[in-house]
Formats: C-alpha cells, structure tokens, sequence
C-alpha cells in the first residue's frame, strides 16, 4: 500500500477507531461462510478456527455463530480491548500473523479477513501451515468497495489522488506456490451517507493523517457524495473475495 508511513505503523493504527471500526465496517455476507465451507470441504459446525488480524472480532462472530471453535489472534491492544468487550465468550491471544502463537497442528482452519495484506507471506503461510492439521484450510477473505458501480469509481479516483495508489481497493494476490480456489461475491448494504463516511474515517490511511486534515478529506467527500445521495441514503456496494487454499 502506498504511504509515507511504515505499514507496521499503518497497521496498528486501526486501535485509534476500535469502536467505529466495530460499529461501522461492514460484515461478510452469509455466502462468504459458504464459500469457505465448500472449499475446505467441510462445515464451519465443530471446526477449531483461529480468526488472524481479528481486530474486533467482525469474522470471529460470524464464525462462531455458524457453530465454529474459535478463537482470535490480535496485534493491537485496542482492538483487542474492543474485540473482548464485543464478544467477552470467545477467546483471544495477542499475536502477530506471521508467528502465530498457537500448538502445531490443532487447527481445522485459519482466517485472515481484511489482515492478510498486513502480513509478510513468507512468513505468514508456514505459521499458518504448522497450527493446521493435515487437510486443513487456510481462508483469506476481503470486503472492498465495488468499483465497477459508477460513483464508487469517482470515488476511488479521488481517494487515490489525495492518499496515493493502493489506499482504497485491497491487494488480493495469493501466494503463487499454493494452489487456491477463489470466489468473488457482490452484495450492498443500505445506510446514511453521514454511516458511510463514519466508515470511511475507520481506514488506515484516514485514521493516520490527524484529526485536522482527516476532517478536512471527510468535508469533501460528504460534498461530493451529496450531488449522488441528495436524500442522504445510499446502497454502499462491496464486492467480498474468498480464496482458500488447503494444508497437504
């Protein structure tokens, strides 16, 4: 991603906005779960999971509610105060997606949701390779913005001229050594565009610019948003990408 900002620094920068990321990034659509099921080769009910980069636990939950073991692995004190304040019945360890701090081949399935890209995939894939059993899976999945829908795009252009390239779409590319299946899914969610700005604030690259010029990007945007959504609602679309790839 580009920014004049190390990523480790890019990375734990999300704490700053543990409980609007918790209250305003948007949740994976049921089908993300099956998708992963079909690929795995086996249902999410009875799986021992470890959610990677939880932050505060949006997956974790969904994981949990289909009936998984799981537990999170989290970096950030702060969102892992807020993932524990959300979800006080799962587990949590502090931990770095590229030395996961787990037992060797106790695992039915790993994820990574929105964290895949803070990772060093040199690193990441053996970790997450050693605490999977044989058979088991390794899941990456990615909600982003669909920048086929045409005010999306405006948006995108305007994003990157003002952070720079990579600072609104995520990097999916896996690692070519693996064989991986993938899936992409596009579904919207209804809200308010003040919702959708609140959103936007919980990014990286928003959350490290200050309160002063963060609130400056924001007035703008709210600006151009207003010629699209002159009632002030909108349908935000967002195109999910799963891909699962199996341990040997």
């Amino acid at each position: 991603m580009a920014s004049d900002t190390p990523p480790p620094t890019r990375a734990l920068a999300f704490g700053r906005a543990a409980r609007a990321y918790a209250a305003h990034r948007p949740r994976y659509p049921a089908a993300a779960f099956e998708t992963v099921e079909e690929f795995s080769g086996r249902p999410l009910a009875g799986a021992r999971v470890a959610d990677v980069g939880t932050g505060t636990g949006i997956a974790a939950r969904a994981l949990h509610e289909r009936g998984a073991t799981v537990v999170g692995v989290e970096p950030g004190a702060e969102m892992a105060a807020q993932f524990r304040s959300e979800l006080p019945g799962i587990p949590l360890v502090r931990g770095d997606g590229n030395r996961l701090p787990l037992a060797d081949a106790s695992l039915d399935l790993v994820t990574y949701a929105q964290s895949w890209h803070w990772t060093d995939p040199a690193r990441a894939v053996p970790s997450a390779m050693r605490v999977l059993r044989p058979g088991g899976a390794l899941a990456l999945m990615w909600n982003d913005p669909d920048p086929s829908v045409p005010w999306v795009a405006d948006q995108r252009t305007r994003i990157e001229k003002w952070f720079g390239p990579g600072c609104f779409i995520s990097d999916v590319d896996t690692p070519a050594e693996l064989s991986w299946r993938k899936r992409t899914l596009r579904w919207s969610r209804r809200i308010t565009v003040g919702f959708h700005l609140a959103k936007l604030a919980t990014h990286s690259a928003v959350i490290v610019l200050g309160d002063s010029e963060a609130s400056a990007f924001l007035a703008a945007e709210r600006a151009h948003l207003a010629r699209h959504f002159p009632d002030g609602w909108m349908d935000e679309p967002y195109v999910t990408t799963v891909t699962v790839t199996l341990r040997p």
